[in-house]
């Protein structure tokens, strides 16, 4: 059964101004739906205060719309079959804003969650389609420029958020950073409504749907990302909840599978993983979205512990990373029609690989300016890695299959983020212990030297104990710097660890390198 064959009509050789038009809509539908996965970060702690929510609680105020936005991004692809795209981008923009400003008049932790799950929702349905409206609006000689066009604001969303929520937060109030999907959702439904041509819904993909696959899609990867991200919270497989979500997690991948097996066209084709490119693609996505997500995630956490900044000024360095992005966009559609894509995304891994390794010898007295290096090295890698990766996505499917490859590849980068965050809670937890002990055990409380300094300490404080409680403060603040750069080093490995994934990809031949998509 091929029920996509009809809607992809013939692309002429030259894109018209509609067809551009909708890919700048699309373009910024996916930028609003990336921007909102951490533009609430700087502000988690307004916004708990101001609704009432723990810290643990308050975390779901983010899990909430990762876990939605992992679950529908691969489904994207059967709902523009199910409803037609224009269909789709509409229902998803306008449900979208109307969600987030849900968010925005929420004043209890339940109404917040309601508006953060029905945003990744959503969401997450406009990010894999912003890349299927290039495939299909585009003609194969101009798509590396919309390719292009996708890749940065894909890039800029996550960096934008944490600066824009805390420009927000600081100056106006925490309520805007949702209040300001408004004016977009109403500029973004006008694109769409101007330059989408309308396509008949098929009402029998909905009775021919994969329902196993649908269901285990919502249990397998809800699951999961719930237990990664409260797993180190809830001391794993001690905790019952835990226990039970890793069940249905289970359950969700066997039904997943199953559905692979019995229906005529799964919701999500598996087996395009077994493509040699596309599952090299998919590998080094992966990684990718734990490095974005991770040091984005990272950095912020290391200035506001070590260095006291606010969220403003960790928003500002986490930006430096979006400016190498601006500054080659116009440079992009050259380099792909031109530039090797072996040679590309292995330039890309590499920069990004050092430029976390530039962040494994941090101090206690390292600020923002010691970022900046790495920061920028780290937006030039995000460009050739992650723009020609979309280039290698598409390249690897039939025209017919660009939705489904652009959902897995796209789910696959959001489970490397959620990956990457829950690694990170684990790691820090369990590496500042470890180096805590250590530093302690080397400190003997006989030896002279260290009588002697706490007695001084002592005396110019005016307490012992307070020379102790400084003692110890200065020790979880080193084991801490030593946890992070532990946590930089970690990911710079990872990275090194598939850049022999290149050697996978499949060049294509002179002149025809714009014909990825």
């Amino acid at each position: 059964m091929t029920t996509a064959a009809p809607q992809v009509a013939p692309v002429p050789e030259r894109a018209d101004a509609a067809a551009w038009l909708a890919v700048a809509a699309g373009s910024l539908g996916a930028m609003m739906a990336t921007l909102d996965i951490s533009i609430v970060n700087s502000a988690l702690p307004t916004i708990q205060g101001e609704i009432g929510a723990s810290g643990t609680e308050g975390t779901w105020i983010a899990t909430s719309y990762l876990v939605a936005e992992i679950i529908i991004i691969p489904l994207a692809a059967w709902l523009e079959r199910l409803l037609g795209l224009r269909t789709l981008l509409l229902a998803a923009a306008f449900l979208f804003t109307g969600f987030s400003m849900l968010c925005g008049v929420a004043n209890d932790l339940t109404t917040m969650v309601i508006g953060r799950v029905g945003q990744g929702f959503t969401g997450g349905a406009l990010i894999p389609t912003a890349m299927t409206i290039i495939a299909t609006r585009l003609p194969r000689s101009q798509q590396p420029i919309g390719n292009a066009l996708f890749g940065v604001t894909a890039i800029l969303g996550p960096v934008l958020g944490p600066l824009v929520g805390g420009w927000l937060t600081e100056n106006i109030s925490w309520h805007y950073a949702f209040f300001l999907n408004l004016p977009v959702g109403i500029i973004l439904i006008t694109l769409l409504l101007v330059t989408m041509p309308s396509q008949k819904p098929q009402p029998s993909e909905f009775w021919q749907a994969d329902w196993l696959g649908i269901a285990g899609m919502a249990l397998g990867l809800g699951g999961l990302t719930i237990v990664l991200e409260e797993g180190q919270r809830e001391q794993w497989f001690q905790s019952r909840e835990i226990v039970m979500m890793s069940i249905v997690s289970a359950i969700g991948f066997i039904l997943l599978f199953a559905g692979q097996l019995v229906a005529k066209r799964p919701v999500i084709r598996l087996k395009l993983l077994l493509d040699r490119q596309f599952g090299a693609v998919a590998a080094m996505g992966l990684v990718i979205g734990m490095m974005l997500y991770g040091t984005a995630f990272v950095i912020p956490q290391f200035l506001a512990a070590i260095a006291g900044y606010d969220a403003l000024q960790s928003g500002r360095i986490v930006l430096l990373s979006g400016i190498p992005s601006l500054m080659l966009m116009p440079l992009t559609p050259l380099l792909i029609r031109h530039l090797d894509i072996r040679i590309a995304v292995g330039l890309g891994l590499t920069v990004m690989a050092t430029s976390c390794w530039i962040d494994t010898v941090l101090t206690n007295q390292a600020v923002g300016h010691d970022f900046i290096e790495s920061q920028l090295l780290r937006g030039v890698g995000s460009v050739f890695g992650f723009l020609f990766l979309n280039q290698a996505a598409i390249a690897a499917v039939p025209r017919e299959d660009a939705g489904d490859a652009a959902g897995l590849f796209n789910a696959v980068r959001n489970l490397g983020g959620s990956l990457a965050l829950a690694g990170i809670a684990t790691i820090q937890d369990q590496r500042t212990w470890f180096h805590s002990r250590r530093m302690e055990e080397s400190l003997s409380a006989n030896s002279g030297q260290v009588q002697d300094y706490i007695g001084s300490l002592g005396h110019a404080m005016g307490s012992h104990d307070a020379a102790l409680r400084t003692v110890a403060g200065t020790i979880q603040r080193e084991a801490l710097v030593m946890t992070y750069n532990d946590i930089f080093t970690m990911l710079a490995v990872g990275i090194i660890a598939v850049i022999p994934l290149v050697l996978f990809l499949r060049p294509l031949p002179k002149g025809q390198a714009i014909a990825m998509h």
